[in-house]
């Protein structure tokens, strides 16, 4: 008589070699979800900043960048009003650091003030840093 099952000792082991491969993956998974995150927002502030630059250069007026390190937001403001506002911390649970709370482009799309602005982007060990220089320009 054949029979065409497992028995419960081979059940087990398997088990057990899974959940210790388990264990060993996952804090490189958690890892990769960090750095996607932390990457992700990096490229989501660059682009904050380059469409204040434009938006400046377009029309011919300042707009500044708020950054509200607290609750993770950044903010474009015109003299018409805000212009957008993104929520980074609620979209990839992210913590904005910054040695600024804001800055300014002018209508030429030069950068106001006396020092570089630089936000730093932490999720878990991953951290980023993103460097705004004095005449406007990006750096990450």
């Amino acid at each position: 008589m054949r029979r065409f099952a497992f028995t419960l000792l081979e059940l087990v082991i398997v088990l057990t070699l899974v959940g210790l491969l388990m264990g060993l993956a996952a804090p490189r998974f958690s890892a990769m979800r960090d750095g996607a995150s932390v990457r992700a927002a990096v490229a989501d502030l660059a682009a904050d900043f380059s469409i204040a630059r434009q938006s400046a250069i377009t029309r011919r007026a300042a707009v500044a960048v708020v950054l509200d390190t607290s609750s993770g937001t950044i903010e474009l403001r015109s003299a018409a009003g805000s212009i957008s506002r993104r929520q980074l911390h609620a979209l990839y649970g992210i913590v904005l650091r910054s040695n600024r709370d804001s800055t300014v482009y002018d209508s030429r799309g030069i950068g106001y003030g006396v020092s570089n602005l630089t936000v730093t982007v932490r999720r878990g060990s991953i951290v980023d840093t993103l460097t705004m220089s004095r005449l406007g320009r990006l750096r990450w």
